[in-house]
């Protein structure tokens, strides 16, 4: 049974009734540009076939009534509302409540609606499952009251929820992919203006997701400390963030910079400029300058920025020698464990295998490898009565 044949039946065994349609999100994988979102840079990631469903029917009254699939079926009941009240024992609800809160926050006149929701996803290992349940909630939920938004609006609302309510200082790029991914395309994103650039990826790569096995600790705590040294070398040069920082301004006053603040904004800084090199690139098939580029970005984030792991560098390591400059291979996502993510041509797909056997031989982990297509932005999923 498909995930969504599952999500619609359960909505119907539970309700006793179909669901109106189901709304569809994707997650995502950031080739390069880490940590630069949310220094109003630049980042180049791509909606990936991973997903969370939202199966969704109106109510008559101002009730939202929500089933977790994935946490044993678990439930939620609250009446829509601005006043934002964490639940006392279930994560995902606060998701569910923070999309409501932000949403009437914003002014949206939101009808009671019956929620099913399910993804595949994997969480914990940097690929957005919030970004992807927020974009799929928001869309759900304003559609049921028949309002149609811009995906950067939709992006808009699933980041604010996050930063406002569940606590995480995310920048846009997790939720803007999300809503406006391009299928066959990566998705270049200007994180000040929201402006975004498709680009064709290359069809003779594979995009290949490597989850670590290393569970990603001290995410929320690190990442809000990296923000901080980030804002601090922002403020030191007089600019309110990163992105409006040269290398020339920054090389010419480096060492005035306490050491750590100073590693975290030169990787800031080179990796806008990776990652517009990035893109350039990956739309002139240039895989060699792209594979030299991805290197880098790893090595600034293991030794500039130090948020990479044994395990993840050894991962990195031992594909980037069987690639060569025919691919490229980084870490991906906010650090501390989770994901590599590989550009393999087609030819050498075979070389994924052997590595990870020897990586469990030597960690005791035991790695998951995702070979995923750069897939479509939200929708919505037709369901025929």
């Amino acid at each position: 049974m498909s995930m969504l044949e599952n999500v619609t039946q359960c909505f119907t065994e539970y309700f006793n009734q179909l669901p109106d349609f189901v709304s569809k999100a994707p997650g995502r994988v950031n080739l390069i540009g880490e940590h630069t979102d949310y220094n109003d840079g630049f980042v180049l990631p791509a909606a990936i076939d991973f997903f969370t469903l939202v199966a969704t029917s109106a109510r008559q009254d101002n009730l939202i009534k929500v089933i977790a699939l994935d946490y044993a079926g678990q439930t939620d009941e609250f009446a829509l509302s601005s006043l934002y009240e964490a639940h006392p024992t279930q994560m995902w609800s606060n998701y569910v409540r923070a999309v409501v809160c932000t949403l009437v926050d914003r002014g949206y006149q939101l009808k009671g609606c019956n929620l099913v929701v399910s993804g595949n996803v994997p969480q914990g290992a940097g690929l957005s499952s919030s970004a992807s349940l927020e974009v799929a909630l928001a869309q759900a939920l304003l559609t049921v009251a028949g309002i149609q938004i811009p995906a950067t609006e939709l992006a808009l609302i699933g980041q604010a929820a996050e930063n406002n309510y569940v606590g995480c200082a995310c920048g846009i790029m997790d939720q803007l992919v999300s809503a406006g991914g391009k299928q066959g395309h990566a998705l270049l994103i200007d994180c000040r203006s929201l402006e975004t650039k498709p680009i064709l990826m290359p069809s003779q790569l594979s995009i290949v997701i490597i989850n670590s096995g290393v569970k990603r600790g001290l995410v929320d705590s690190e990442y809000n400390l990296r923000r901080e040294q980030c804002a601090e070398a922002a403020k030191f040069f007089n600019q309110s963030v990163l992105r409006d920082v040269t290398k020339e301004q920054f090389f010419a006053a480096a060492d005035q910079l306490p050491e750590l603040v100073r590693k975290r904004a030169q990787h800031v800084i080179e990796e806008n400029e990776r990652t517009l090199k990035a893109a350039g690139a990956l739309a002139t098939n240039n895989v060699a300058l792209l594979s030299q580029l991805m290197a880098e970005s790893h090595v600034s984030m293991r030794d500039l920025f130090e948020i990479t792991t044994t395990e993840i560098d050894y991962l990195v390591a031992a594909l980037d020698k069987e690639l060569g400059s025919d691919g490229g291979v980084r870490m991906t996502g906010g650090g501390f464990g989770g994901c590599i993510v590989a550009l393999v041509p087609q030819k050498k797909l075979s070389i994924v295998e052997p590595i990870l056997a020897d990586y469990q031989l030597k960690t005791g982990l035991i790695a998951t490898p995702f070979i995923c297509t750069p897939e479509q932005g939200a929708s919505l999923v037709a369901l025929e009565s």
